[in-house]
């Protein structure tokens, strides 16, 4: 085992996390940032140089947090939306805010499940599609039918962002209006600012806080172009991809349809019958030429309509027998415990990169090299080696 501070060798994380009240608060964020950096190897203990740059928190900070957790867990809709805020700031002091409020949040996660057997307390469920699949109106349907069910349901909306504004440009919650208004269900849309892939680097952030707040079923609508698909299939349990009856032969979309558990053909109804046969005889031929992602599901492909709530039940039962089927397995978990790796890595590039475009001897050298390629005189890759190079060595 690598050498460790002494005082930080048997302090368990969930320990520092419990000790959440007003008086030992403001040492919280530095006791969760020794305990991650402890374990590092190293003659001393690496966390130090870190928690000297973490101030303690001051007497509204306390009280926003303290105020914000207990209205989180006891499922005030007005706490968790503005814990999602918190997430999204990208003002540093906020972002050491909201990841204190997340441990917390996970310490309390980790109970519950305790408490539940090891089950997870929420079923995640990423949906995705190209425009006019009619993603919106199949989660207002599905969610109202969950809803009266009982269930608790979160739907995160990722919009794509205007290139002026930042803000969303679809606007997803105006198209859900009863579902919007209904109290058992909460619907947060967050434009991508950029975000490759479509999906915000803090809706897996949002996706804890949800599970905190009680919501029993995620649901993670994303734009579906590009690479969204496949960074939402990184954090869910199961990726659903939503085909209007003229969505293409299954040849032109082996990409996306290889990382879906569930393919459903919308619009089903009327004169779309007959397109949206064919279209599920097509994909389901197409998902038996692709390499199973799961020892323990076979991709199935459905139709229904939002319409006529036609085949919506069917649906639902699908995804159920999905879940009980690789939580029964162990392949739930499994899956949960590689995604937490892979969103670790993901937002490391993200901040190492921020790191290196804010870099003084980068920013520097940036406008030359970029005037030498823009004339040709170098090659894009010469200049990237040579930035890389004035970064690691100044």
């Amino acid at each position: 085992m690598p050498p460790m501070c002494n005082n930080m060798r048997r302090l368990p994380l969930l320990r520092h996390v419990s000790m959440f009240t007003t008086r030992n608060l403001c040492c919280l964020h530095h006791r969760l940032l020794a305990c991650s950096f402890a374990i590092l190897p190293g003659p001393r203990c690496v966390s130090t140089a870190v928690i000297q740059h973490v101030q303690d928190l001051s007497g509204p900070e306390q009280r926003l947090l303290s105020r914000l957790y207990e209205g989180l867990i006891g499922g005030q809709r007005a706490s968790l939306a503005e814990s999602i805020t918190l997430v999204e700031t990208q003002h540093p002091r906020k972002k050491e805010l909201a990841q204190v409020l997340l441990q917390r949040v996970l310490a309390y996660r980790r109970e519950k499940e305790k408490s539940n057997g090891g089950r997870p307390l929420a079923f995640r469920v990423g949906l995705s599609g190209p425009p006019g699949a009619g993603k919106s109106s199949f989660i207002e349907v599905v969610g109202k039918m969950l809803t009266g069910r009982g269930h608790k349901l979160s739907v995160l909306t990722v919009d794509p962002s205007s290139c002026t504004t930042g803000g969303s440009l679809m606007g997803d919650k105006t198209r859900m209006t009863e579902l919007s208004r209904d109290m058992n269900a909460f619907i947060r849309p967050s434009p991508t600012s950029g975000t490759l892939g479509g999906v915000t680097r803090t809706t897996n952030e949002a996706i804890v806080l949800c599970e905190g707040a009680g919501y029993d079923i995620v649901l993670v609508e994303t734009v579906g172009v590009g690479q969204s698909e496949f960074a939402v299939a990184d954090m869910v349990d199961m990726f659903v991809l939503l085909i209007p009856p003229a969505g293409g032969d299954e040849l032109q979309v082996k990409g996306i349809i290889e990382r879906a558990d569930l393919v459903v053909v919308t619009k089903s109804d009327g004169d779309l019958v007959v397109p949206a046969r064919r279209i599920q005889a097509e994909y389901t031929s197409a998902l038996k030429l692709l390499r199973r992602q799961s020892k323990s599901w076979n991709p199935r492909v459905v139709r229904a309509s939002s319409y006529t709530s036609e085949g919506i039940p069917e649906v639902w039962a699908k995804m159920e027998s999905y879940r009980d089927t690789i939580l029964s397995s162990g392949e739930l978990q499994a899956r949960r415990r590689a995604q937490q790796k892979v969103w670790m890595w993901s937002l490391i590039q993200e901040s190492v990169l921020s790191h290196f475009q804010m870099h003084p001897a980068v920013r520097e050298a940036l406008p030359a090299l970029e005037e030498r390629v823009t004339r040709g005189a170098i090659s894009p890759g010469l200049a990237a080696d040579l930035l890389l190079k004035t970064f690691t060595t100044s």
